[in-house]
C-alpha cells in the first residue's frame, strides 16, 4: 500500500438511522484502528427505512440491506454494516462477510409506562389488557404464548419507526409498553429507559440479534477486516441463521433462536410459534465446537439437525407461507 492510498478514507455505508448511524461509526473507529486509514459513513436511505408497511407485508427479508449491498458491487462504498439479524441468510455472490464483532447484549427489553415490569404492568391495569407495541412477529408469538400461561390480559398491536417513535408511543400514553432490542438501546445509550429485560426463557430472541455484520468486496480488505471477528459468536450466529434458513423461514416469521457457549460446547435453542401464541415448539440442540476454520460448518451443522426436529414436529404449519 502506497503513502497515497495509506490516506484514502474507507467509504463505509450506513442506513441513515440513528442506531445504524451510532453502530456503523462504532466499527468505523474499530476499522480506523485495525487498518490505519481514516473512514467516512456514507448514509443510504434502503426500502424498509422508506416504507411504512409491516415488515411482513414488504417480506421482510433484505430490504434493510439490498441497497447497501447494491453501493457495494456498483463500487460506491468499501464496506458496509448491518445488523446482523436483518441480513438473508443466503450468501450473496461477489459479497464477503469480513468480520462478525463480538455481539452485545441478546436480550430483548421491555420500555413500560411507570417504569413498570411485565408482571408489574399486568397487574396494575387488572381488567384492561396491556397494550404491548412491536413489530415482530416473533415478540408477538412468545408474548401471547406467556401472557396465555400466565392469565395475563395484553394486546399485542403492530408498530414501525425508529426508536425514538417506539418510546414515543409509550411516553404519549397510545401504548403500554414497546419491547425493543437491548443492544440498539445501549448502541444508543438509551439503556436507563428500559425498565426490564426480558429473559430469553420468556422472549427468546431474533437470529443473530445483537451482532453487527461487515461486508465488504475486496479480497484484501476483508483480509484486515478480519481482525474485527469474534470466532465465538460468528459460530454461534452461524448456528441460528443454519437453522433459520433450513426452516426456510424469513425474518417475518414467528421463529426465535439463539446459541451460546459452554466451555467448549455450543447449545443452540429454537422457537417456532404461532402470532397469536396458541402453539410454540421449543427446542434445543447441543454439540462440541473445536473454535478453529471448521467452527463454521459444524455450527451450521447444529443448526440444520435442530431445524429437522422442528420440522418433524410440524413447524412448517405454524410459520404460515415459507421462503422459497
Amino acid at each position: 500500500m502506497n503513502g497515497q492510498e495509506s490516506v484514502t478514507p474507507l467509504r463505509l455505508g450506513t442506513r441513515r438511522s440513528a442506531l445504524a448511524m451510532a453502530q456503523s461509526g462504532m466499527v468505523a473507529r474499530e476499522v480506523t484502528r485495525v487498518t490505519g486509514r481514516p473512514v467516512e459513513l456514507v448514509e443510504i436511505t434502503t426500502y424498509g427505512d422508506t416504507s411504512r408497511e409491516a415488515l411482513a407485508q414488504i417480506g421482510g427479508t433484505g430490504v434493510f440491506v439490498s441497497a447497501l449491498r447494491d453501493a457495494l458491487l456498483e463500487g460506491r462504498i468499501d464496506l458496509a454494516v448491518h445488523s446482523l439479524k436483518d441480513l438473508p441468510t443466503a450468501a450473496p455472490a461477489g459479497l464477503l462477510l469480513a468480520a462478525v464483532p463480538e455481539r452485545e447484549d441478546v436480550r430483548d427489553a421491555l420500555v413500560a409506562r411507570d417504569g413498570l415490569a411485565l408482571e408489574q404492568l399486568v397487574e396494575k391495569l387488572a381488567g384492561h389488557p396491556a397494550r404491548i407495541g412491536t413489530g415482530s412477529p416473533r415478540r408477538m408469538a412468545q408474548l401471547n404464548a406467556w401472557a396465555a400461561a400466565n392469565g395475563a390480559a395484553i394486546e399485542t398491536v403492530p408498530i414501525r419507526g425508529n426508536v425514538d417513535t417506539r418510546i414515543g408511543y409509550v411516553a404519549k400514553g397510545e401504548l403500554d409498553a414497546v419491547v425493543l432490542a437491548t443492544a440498539g438501546l445501549n448502541r444508543l445509550g438509551r439503556s436507563t429507559e428500559i425498565t426490564e429485560h426480558l429473559d430469553p426463557e420468556l422472549m427468546l430472541p431474533a437470529p443473530g440479534q445483537g451482532a453487527l455484520a461487515v461486508e465488504c468486496v475486496d479480497p484484501a480488505l476483508a483480509q484486515r477486516l478480519a481482525a474485527l471477528d469474534h470466532l465465538p459468536t460468528r459460530a454461534a450466529v452461524v448456528a441460528e441463521r443454519a437453522l433459520l434458513a433450513a426452516l426456510e423461514a424469513g425474518c417475518s416469521a414467528p421463529v426465535a433462536a439463539l446459541a451460546g457457549w459452554t466451555g467448549t460446547e455450543l447449545r443452540l435453542e429454537g422457537v417456532v410459534g404461532t402470532v397469536d401464541g396458541a402453539t410454540l415448539l421449543k427446542m434445543t440442540a447441543n454439540g462440541p465446537i473445536v473454535q478453529d476454520e471448521a467452527a463454521e460448518e459444524q455450527a451450521a451443522a447444529l443448526g440444520r439437525a435442530l431445524a429437522a426436529r422442528l420440522l418433524a414436529a410440524g413447524a412448517a404449519n405454524l410459520m404460515g407461507e415459507r421462503v422459497r
